[in-house]
């Protein structure tokens, strides 16, 4: 099965934090901050994608928010799948090791 191609990257899971649940419930940085135990910063780095969102901060948004902790992995790792693959656009291996790429 080939993969998706996409044309733009994957929204970060900040902004769907900011969109779907702040903003949609009324939920202020700071009050979220507290819920989840992180620092006000933390959280605003975070909607403001500048920080990524970690295992430990997913659980907890998860609970908080009713949400499963594996929603908010699963937007990292898009973001972060997409940045990887356009920092190594045009980087080529020095050798291959055993592996047939087809042209």
């Amino acid at each position: 099965m080939d993969k998706i191609r996409r044309n733009r990257r994957p929204s970060a899971p900040g902004a769907i934090l900011r969109g779907l649940f702040l903003e949609d419930r009324k939920i202020s940085v700071a009050a979220l901050a507290e819920a989840i135990g992180y620092s006000r910063k933390h959280v605003s780095q975070i909607v403001n994608g500048k920080a990524r969102i970690e295992p430990e901060m997913a659980a907890r948004l998860g609970k908080v928010l009713g949400t499963s902790t594996d929603i908010w992995l699963d937007l990292q790792a898009a973001v972060d799948a997409w940045d990887a693959t356009q920092e190594a656009r045009d980087w080529r291996p020095v050798r291959l090791l055993g592996v047939k790429l087809s042209a």
